[in-house]
């Protein structure tokens, strides 16, 4: 099982790693900073430094086969890894920053329109969060100053962990209603924006709503009957 420390410090740029397996995709560590393609969120980038100095790119990170407890390092077959090389990972830090500054401004977004989320995309330069939205608010105005305004008041972000009997025992943390926690390994990992939110989430964030900066609501498309898409963009 790898060690997520993302988990714990998404603010870390490298980190020094032991290949425990080389597959047909890439490789798996030991622990990574690296986050995999999941909850809409895409898989980081950078590069594996080995002992030698040789920097192998990393395309990208993904779960094998739906295996959340693994993260494979997308490199090219011939990269020359092997089990045992110890690597320094190191992450494209800047596309990071913009991606959890997004992710945790798209937390805010689902407080500020309070309606079931069905879908959610974290972009560097856009995020969007899919509503069950019978119509559109009439005050987008006021709902972008809130955002705004949440931004401005520098709340701490914060995580927590539960069991999962725990989050079963509350369906209400959940407001996503395609993508499920991830439940299964016995806990499940909660975000905290100071008192305006509480939602299970395994992404990356900033430390506080205060990095984010402003932000501007996008188009509102029409994607069915009752769905609405909100895109967000920095301001």
């Amino acid at each position: 099982m790898t060690e997520f420390v993302f988990r714990d410090d998404s603010y870390l740029h490298e980190l020094a790693a032991t290949i425990t397996a080389v597959v047909d995709a890439g490789v798996i560590l030991d622990r990574t900073i690296f986050y995999a393609t999941s909850g809409g969120q895409p898989g980081d980038t950078g590069a594996l430094r080995t002992s030698g100095g040789t920097l192998v790119p990393v395309t990208g990170a993904i779960h094998p086969d739906g295996d959340k407890t693994e993260i494979v390092h997308l490199v090219a077959p011939d990269a020359g890894l092997a089990v045992g090389d110890t690597v320094t990972a190191a992450i494209d830090f800047d596309t990071r920053l913009k991606l959890m500054r997004m992710h945790t401004a798209l937390h805010l977004l689902s407080v500020a329109m309070p309606f079931p989320v069905t879908g959610g995309q974290v972009g560097a330069e856009k995020g969007r969060l899919d509503f069950d939205m019978p119509e559109v608010p009439a005050d987008l105005a006021a709902i972008e100053a809130w955002l705004n305004d949440a931004i401005r008041a520098d709340h701490m972000v914060t995580t927590q962990w539960i069991t999962d009997a725990e989050m079963a025992a509350n369906p209400g943390l959940i407001k996503t209603m395609k993508v499920k926690p991830p439940m299964g390994q016995g806990r499940v990992r909660l975000v905290r924006i100071g008192d305006v939110d509480l939602q299970p989430c395994g992404g990356t964030h900033v430390a506080s709503t205060g990095e984010i900066g402003p932000v501007k609501l996008g188009k509102i498309e029409k994607k069915g009957a009752i769905n609405r898409r909100v895109s967000l963009v920095f301001g």
